[in-house]
């Protein structure tokens, strides 16, 4: 099941609590995300950048790293936050492949910097997607 209410503030307040951790010193744009597993742990991340660009990492991503690294391979929902202002923010589409690889049938609590949210399913994120099942066909 999907978490219930105080479940989803839980989730969005450690997604808040992460985004502060957040080492963005050129974007200057910090995230933070909280990811549920199917089991009821949370495994929080935050953006990392590098000077060189490209070896940075999404906030997103940390989480979900976290997660497989201490054997969670199976997930309910994440919250994502940043301070983006009257704009949702949105996984990019390197978290939504990553995202994907785990399933389609979860739940993103997309926030405003206000701390108001949306639910979108990951399928909704990423239609006609490309997972793992399709390496057998």
């Amino acid at each position: 099941g999907q978490p219930h209410s105080e479940g989803i503030q839980l989730l969005l307040r450690r997604s808040r609590e992460a985004k502060n951790c957040a080492y963005c010193p050129y974007s200057h744009f910090p995230v933070g995300a909280a990811l549920l597993t199917a089991g009821g742990e949370i495994f929080s991340g935050c953006n990392v950048e590098n000077a060189c660009y490209s070896l940075g990492v999404c906030a997103e991503r940390t989480a979900i790293q976290k997660a497989i690294s201490e054997g969670h391979t199976s997930f309910r929902a994440m919250a994502i936050t940043s301070d983006m202002g009257d704009n949702f923010i949105v996984p990019c589409g390197a978290c939504r492949q990553v995202m994907r690889e785990f399933g389609t049938d979860w739940n993103i609590y997309l926030t405003k910097a206000d701390g108001t949210y949306i639910v979108k399913r990951l399928e909704d994120l990423l239609p006609l997607s490309f997972g793992p099942e399709d390496l057998k066909k």
